[in-house]
């Protein structure tokens, strides 16, 4: 019996107490996908870390904590080539086995961010013993010949330097990561060139002169219908040409420069991903990307990272990877987000300035587009004051999941929804769905509210609108207000006849109550009567529960809703309601 009682408690060393459930990305006919983690849908509602917090264990425990007071679920977190390999081939995952450590201990996920041979642009997280060598591992160069800190991507050695530590960081992950603590993987960190579009190292010099490969034509050739704009009116410009150099084909410029830079990190990347699929066969990888914006040309902005404008030539090098992801610090993200939710590229944002915006950010992104997750960078550095009201909206966005999505035996499926984004530039939406016309604007259009008209900067506001059947819609959110009315009477609103309501709610006196004196329908009987009206059967704030059920919580009427008038959340509030409407 020894022997066996041996056998047994050998087994039992080396069998994990749990099989790992791995996370997949599932793809909906609407372009939309779904993350799905333990066989059900998962929205990342996360934060990123500093970028060097993982160096130290004591850092790691603050940004868990501060992950969890966010109401954070995921938590993105770098992993650095200097930290796991300090010595060429000597690997040390002490710094994975913390972070991975204490995320299970605060209930979070994690995303390992692949801090490997470049780290926005250049290669300042490589070991010592990469940079210092750069005979064997060369170094990008400008045109005039300067050796820039960023490797080269058309080095054998660097991919095999850089290859080697990352499928040694993702097998350790595979061994001791039994509870599926890792959901998702990024690759790099807003790889791209800096000071040229593109590197004019010997390497890249002698691809470059080799013309525009084939394998890219024909992606090109194949997919000409759905081509970005940009990229499809280079081709044609320069003739529609299926080979040659690459100046002949797409123009002698530095944006077609920026394009073979851009294939070469895509075959670079798609290497490392093959190599992760090797390891973890369904999990979501994805790229990020430093904008191209303010103006900037490639160079001066990260060139030939996986940009919109650059989508077909990542898709064509690296179909691996299952997501471009946009980092967003700019104005205009109602635009950004557009540019990367399109249908063959789910939208993640795994970057965005960290501010009281991100939980209006969040909600418009999965209610517009479908996002897998928005997760705010250096969330660790927000001010206390600020966590709260961060608090209060990512725990309203959890909160909707059962409710977003559809499981069934066969799978998930995302809900239509729609989603609504305000601040002082724009203020209003109107939306149409079928014979209704759902007005939205931000809570300060009313004139209830100092603020609104004290100099205050309005703040940025949003939700999402969701339909449960005719009649019947969840609106949830924060800082917006909804009028409902007939889709004809919509249009004549969208054109600024509307009246003009003074601080008390109702109209201002001296000015016909309109817009510049122009007389509303109201002052038309006859004419307003000929369409049917929309009205508030009910209003109520609902809790949603884990099943999708909904429980009343209150009801709102009379000054809640300005006598029946409108549907409102406040600018300091979330809250999830359920609205019924009539028809008379």
């Amino acid at each position: 019996m020894k022997p066996i009682i041996t056998l047994l408690l050998l087994l039992a060393t080396v069998i994990p107490a749990r099989s790992r459930s791995e996370s997949r990305l599932v793809r909906h006919a609407d372009g939309r996908a779904t993350v799905m983690v333990d066989g059900s849908p998962y929205l990342i509602i996360g934060g990123e870390t500093g970028n060097s917090k993982a160096s130290c264990p004591a850092d790691v425990e603050e940004v868990m904590d501060k992950a969890v007071a966010h109401g954070y679920n995921t938590v993105l977190i770098p992993v650095a080539w200097e930290l796991i390999e300090p010595v060429k081939g000597q690997f040390d995952f002490s710094s994975v086995d913390t972070i991975l450590a204490s995320a299970r201990r605060h209930g979070l996920k994690v995303v390992p961010l692949w801090f490997g041979a470049w780290k926005n642009s250049m290669s300042c997280y490589a070991p010592a013993w990469l940079k210092r060598d750069t005979k064997t591992y060369p170094r990008a160069m400008t045109s005039a010949g300067k050796p820039l800190e960023i490797a080269s991507a058309f080095s054998p050695a660097v991919y095999e330097a850089d290859a080697a530590a990352f499928k040694a960081l993702l097998r350790h992950i595979a061994d001791t990561d039994n509870d599926g603590t890792v959901i998702m993987l990024q690759i790099e960190n807003e790889i791209g060139m800096l000071e040229d579009a593109r590197d004019y190292s010997p390497l890249a010099q002698a691809e470059y002169d080799k013309g525009v490969p084939a394998e890219l034509v024909n992606y090109l050739k194949k997919h000409k219908k759905s081509l970005h704009p940009s990229l499809l009116a280079k081709w044609r410009d320069a003739g529609m040409k299926t080979s040659g150099p690459w100046a002949e084909m797409l123009g002698d410029d530095i944006y077609t420069d920026e394009i073979f830079q851009a294939y070469a990190y895509a075959l670079y990347v798609e290497r490392l991903a093959q190599e992760a699929r090797k390891i973890f066969p369904t999990m979501p990888l994805y790229v990020n990307a430093a904008m191209n914006s303010r103006g900037r040309v490639p160079g001066q902005y990260p060139s030939a990272g996986p940009l919109a404008h650059l989508k077909d030539i990542w898709h064509a090098g690296a179909p691996t990877v299952d997501i471009l992801a946009p980092d967003l610090y700019d104005s205009g993200y109602v635009d950004w987000t557009a540019a990367y939710a399109l249908p063959d590229n789910p939208l993640f944002i795994p970057e965005i300035r960290a501010s009281r915006a991100n939980p209006a950010q969040a909600l418009y992104a999965v209610g517009e587009h479908g996002a897998v997750g928005l997760s705010p960078f250096a969330y660790n550095l927000r001010p206390g004051g600020e966590v709260a009201y961060q608090r209060q909206g990512n725990e309203l966005l959890k909160s909707l999941s059962p409710l977003l999505f559809k499981t069934s035996a066969d799978g998930c499926s995302r809900v239509a929804t729609s989603g609504l984004y305000f601040d002082a530039d724009s203020t209003t939406r109107t939306l149409t769905d079928g014979n209704l016309s759902i007005k939205a604007s931000h809570y300060f259009t009313l004139p209830w509210d100092s603020r609104a008209t004290d100099g205050s900067v309005w703040p940025a506001t949003g939700g999402l609108i969701l339909r449960l059947a005719p009649d019947d819609y969840i609106i949830a959110g924060t800082g917006i207000v909804l009028t409902f009315a007939p889709a004809q009477e919509g249009k004549v609103a969208a054109q600024g006849n509307e009246p003009v309501l003074g601080e008390d709610g109702f109209l201002l006196t001296g000015n016909g109550g309109a817009v510049g004196g122009k007389q509303s329908a109201a002052s038309h009987p006859a004419k307003a009567s000929r369409v049917k009206r929309i009205g508030l059967a009910s209003v109520e704030e609902v809790e949603v529960g884990e099943d999708g059920s909904l429980r009343r919580i209150r009801t709102f009427n009379g000054d809640e809703t300005h006598q029946g008038r409108h549907v409102r959340i406040g600018v300091d509030d979330f809250k999830v309601l359920r609205v019924r409407l009539y028809e008379y």
